[in-house]
C-alpha cells in the first residue's frame, strides 16, 4: 500500500495534486477511507471552493475525528490550509459569528476575508513571499520567491505563520503547528518552487518537526 494519501474532500483539483506528486516520482492515492488515511506516512489535504461546502463533505464522510487525530505530517493546499484553522468567515458583508464555519481546529488561527484594499479580489496569480521561516518544508525557499495564489480569504499573521505574502495587506502564506502545515498558495501550480515544497514534504522525517 502506498504511504502517501490525498484526502478526498469532494473538492476540485484532486487530480492535479495527484499528478504533481507522481511527477516527482512518488506514489500517492486519493481516498476518503479512514484506515488508509490513518496508515499513511504523509497526508495531503487539498481544496478548491469554500469552507462551508468542504467541511460539510468532510463531516458527511465522517473524517473530522480522523483528521484531527493524525500524528503523521499533514500538508494543506489553499482551502485545505484554511480548513486546518479554527474557523472560516464566509460572510460577504460582515464577520459576525453567524457567518463563521467551524473548521478542523488543527492550527489556532481564524480565516477571514482578505483585506486587499484597492486590489481586486480574488487574489489570483503569482505573488512573492515577504517572509520565510526556517521550516523543513520551506528548505530551499526564500523571500521574494514566487508562488501561485487564488483566494479571497486568508489567515492573519500569527505565531503560527511560517511564510507571509502581501496583497493590499500582509497575510499568512503558510502556517504550521506540530505535524500540520498549510500553504495558502497552490504548490501544485507553482512551478519548480512549488514542486520543491511538495518534495520537501514527502521527504520530511517526522523527527524534523519535533525540533521546531
Amino acid at each position: 500500500m502506498t504511504s502517501n494519501v490525498i484526502v478526498n474532500t469532494g473538492c476540485a483539483n484532486l487530480s492535479s495534486v495527484k499528478f504533481a506528486v507522481e511527477r516527482l516520482g512518488f506514489q500517492v492515492i486519493i481516498t476518503d477511507d479512514i484506515e488508509q488515511i490513518n496508515q499513511a506516512d504523509k497526508v495531503i489535504l487539498p481544496g478548491v471552493g469554500n469552507a462551508k461546502h468542504a467541511m460539510a463533505n468532510i463531516r458527511q464522510k465522517g473524517l473530522v475525528d480522523t483528521l484531527q487525530q493524525l500524528t503523521q505530517p499533514v500538508l494543506g493546499f489553499c482551502l485545505g490550509m484554511q480548513l486546518m484553522a479554527e474557523s472560516s468567515t464566509e460572510g460577504k458583508e460582515s464577520s459576525t459569528q453567524d457567518n463563521e464555519v467551524t473548521c478542523l481546529g488543527l492550527i489556532p488561527t481564524k480565516v477571514v476575508p482578505l483585506n486587499a484594499k484597492e486590489n481586486r479580489l480574488p487574489h489570483m496569480g503569482w505573488n512573492t513571499l515577504t517572509k520565510v521561516s526556517n521550516h523543513p518544508v520551506f528548505k530551499g525557499i526564500k523571500i521574494n520567491d514566487y508562488f501561485y495564489f487564488v483566494h479571497s480569504f486568508a489567515a492573519p499573521i500569527s505565531d503560527y505563520t511560517i511564510a507571509s505574502c502581501e496583497y493590499g495587506s500582509v497575510f499568512s502564506a503558510a502556517i504550521a503547528k506540530d505535524n500540520f502545515i498549510g500553504c495558502q498558495f497552490h504548490p501544485e501550480r507553482s512551478g519548480t518552487l512549488g514542486r520543491k515544497i511538495i518534495q520537501n514534504f514527502l521527504e520530511l522525517e517526522p523527527r524534523e518537526l519535533k525540533s521546531l
